[in-house]
């Protein structure tokens, strides 16, 4: 049995899929919040539902109790939390300490005494701040926003229990996923629909900032393959290899759509680091994790994907 935080979510229910496809049964476990659109939550788990082997429970992680999971679980997917590097300045700090902090205590509680083959926690690269060239995770973390701190938290908490309780432990540190599902408050996603929608989205700084951008596939490979890793507790950058500019994904969006996007020139936000990029040769090594998908073709099946979901739509 797979136990999937986030189930709902972009990543989570990428994973869950991915589980139940290789024949796992899988929990779910989504408080389905509003932080964006609830039905595009559901439509992200009628794929999921539509299996024997997966069952949802709609609760908040806060509030679980032992009688809510299942009674056997192998495996830990902690995909659950609270993103958002810039909303992170503006939303309430007791959602994110609630949701990335709190509830990562819960879950971990809960596994206590559980048998658990490994538990496998999905952070974030804006644990680094501002690094320079690919970083590694060696590198001493350097949070630059209230989001950040939390997940770094989170990490700290993973490795406490794992240490306390001999819980085996893997922490995933992804750098800016993207992809089909790809939540709306997210960059690509954003350039995608100012493609659709014929409307200028802002941009932050001059464009020269760099990203590790990493294609969702990818992503569930890396956190599947960590189901049989033997080392631990263990952290691994996980990223789509070689960063790009802002500009040059423009440019690579702007050929996938056939549409030119309009520029609203923007100041730099507080906790965007100027450069993320990442060195993933330990993942490789001891992982096998390779990234198989580039960026414009991970740019052209997320655009396809939007496309047909705004057709469907429209449809009714």
């Amino acid at each position: 049995m797979c136990l999937v935080t986030g189930a709902a979510g972009f990543i989570g229910s990428h994973v869950a899929e991915a589980l139940l496809t290789r024949g796992y049964r899988v929990f779910g476990i989504d408080n389905i919040n509003d932080y964006y659109s609830t039905e595009t939550k559901h439509e992200n788990l009628d794929s999921l539902l539509r299996w024997d082997l997966f069952s949802l429970l709609e609760e908040d992680i806060n509030d679980l109790s032992e009688q809510d999971l299942p009674p056997h679980i192998d495996f830990v997917f902690h995909l659950a939390g609270q993103p958002g590097v810039r909303s992170s300045w503006s939303h309430s700090f007791d959602i994110y300490l609630s949701r990335n902090l709190r509830a990562t205590q819960r879950l971990l509680e809960l596994m206590i005494g559980k048998s658990v083959r490994r538990f496998i926690f999905s952070s974030s690269s804006s644990v680094y701040g501002q690094a320079s060239g690919p970083v590694t995770e060696g590198a001493v973390p350097h949070p630059l926003s209230p989001y950040a701190a939390t997940k770094l938290g989170a990490e700290g908490l993973c490795l406490a229990y794992s240490a306390g309780y001999s819980l085996p432990m893997t922490i995933l540190r992804y750098f800016t996923v993207y992809g089909p599902r790809q939540r709306p408050d997210m960059a690509i996603h954003k350039l995608l629909h100012a493609a659709m929608t014929d409307t200028a989205v802002p941009i932050f700084g001059d464009g020269t900032q760099r990203r590790a951008f990493t294609y969702v596939g990818d992503v569930v490979d890396a956190t599947l393959a960590a189901m049989n890793e033997g080392q631990g507790p263990s952290i691994y950058n996980i990223s789509g290899g070689q960063s790009v500019t802002l500009n040059e994904c423009l440019s690579v969006i702007e050929e996938a759509t056939g549409q030119r996007i309009l520029r609203l020139p923007c100041r730099e936000q507080r906790g965007d680091p100027y450069e993320t990029e990442a060195d993933i040769s330990k993942a490789h090594r001891h992982l096998g994790y390779l990234p198989r998908v580039s960026l414009s073709a991970g740019i052209s099946q997320q655009w396809q994907w939007m496309c047909a979901r705004t057709a469907a739509h429209a449809r009714g």
